[in-house]
């Protein structure tokens, strides 16, 4: 890691942050809370270990994302939408019937989204399938699922996680965005999950424990996980559902559905680091057209 590309994988982050927030302004509705907890962690992904721009995502031995946490996709597309993979026509297209940009990704429409998830547990276990196809071939691609807490619930999930484990997928980390809430409330007034570190351990994963905002932590965490040998990986990010809009962040209900209003939008933008002069083609949906 290098302090330049640390700060451009910050700024990538505030950009997508922002972007994100504007596909669900312009589509009434949506997921904000998990799309910004994640964003730091898709930020220094996109930019450091994937190869998804127009032109490389259909490389074979590209390394490979699956946001298994599926309703969080806005982040995904904000990331695309600056790497020129979607029209900047599209800006304003989320969640409206016949366009590509679905409120859970539609792989078919948008390929470079690896696999159409959004149903809990089941990215992941599609991210396990993906490893051992990659190692079968001989393609020493990685495998980086990203997966939300509220999947932690899922018996999928653990399935999927003696199975990795049984197989020594070393090809394969998960990354938790632990914000500690889902749907409209906290995860130990639902159904706890903690202690969840020791969960993983148990299951025979190597596991460490990082501030999910802290780019450094973020990075050097990823680089040691590309190091373990024989055993899949999980880093458990500990993140804030709403991350950098201040009335959003730790408010279970921005966790979806949520209509994001005029005002609401100028604010949360500005906290972004959007001036009055450039707020226009936020609020006309052509913030994509300068790409």
């Amino acid at each position: 890691m290098t302090t330049d590309n640390l700060e451009t994988s910050r700024e990538f982050a505030r950009q997508i942050r922002r972007d994100a927030l504007a596909l669900l302004y312009h589509a009434g509705s949506g997921h904000p809370g998990g799309s910004l907890s994640s964003a730091d962690l898709v930020a220094w992904l996109w930019q450091n270990e994937l190869h998804y721009r127009a032109g490389e995502w259909e490389r074979e031995d590209r390394n490979r994302l699956v946001l298994s946490k599926g309703h969080c996709v806005p982040i995904i597309y904000a990331a695309a939408g600056n790497s020129g993979l979607i029209d900047p026509s599209e800006a304003a297209d989320l969640r409206h019937i016949g366009t590509r940009l679905q409120g859970h990704a539609h792989v078919g429409d948008t390929p470079w989204v690896e696999t159409s998830t959004g149903s809990l547990g089941q990215g992941f276990s599609v991210s396990i399938g993906m490893a051992m196809g990659l190692r079968h071939r001989g393609i020493g691609s990685r495998v980086y699922a990203i997966v939300g807490d509220g999947e932690m619930q899922e018996g999928e999930i653990w399935e999927g996680a003696m199975c990795a484990a049984h197989h020594g997928l070393d090809n394969l980390t998960a990354i938790l965005d632990y914000n500690k809430m889902q749907s409209d409330d906290l995860n130990e007034n639902i159904m706890g999950i903690a202690p969840i570190v020791d969960k993983w351990r148990s299951f025979n994963w190597e596991v460490q424990e990082i501030d999910g905002h802290d780019m450094e932590q973020i990075a050097s965490a990823v680089a040691k996980a590309k190091e373990v040998k024989g055993r899949p990986q999980m880093i458990v990010a500990h993140t804030i559902k709403g991350k950098g809009v201040s009335y959003m962040e730790g408010v279970p209900t921005w966790h979806g559905s949520a209509k994001i209003k005029k005002d609401e939008f100028i604010t949360a933008l500005e906290e972004l680091g959007i001036t009055n002069e450039d707020m226009k083609p936020y609020l006309n949906g052509t913030f994509w057209n300068g790409q």
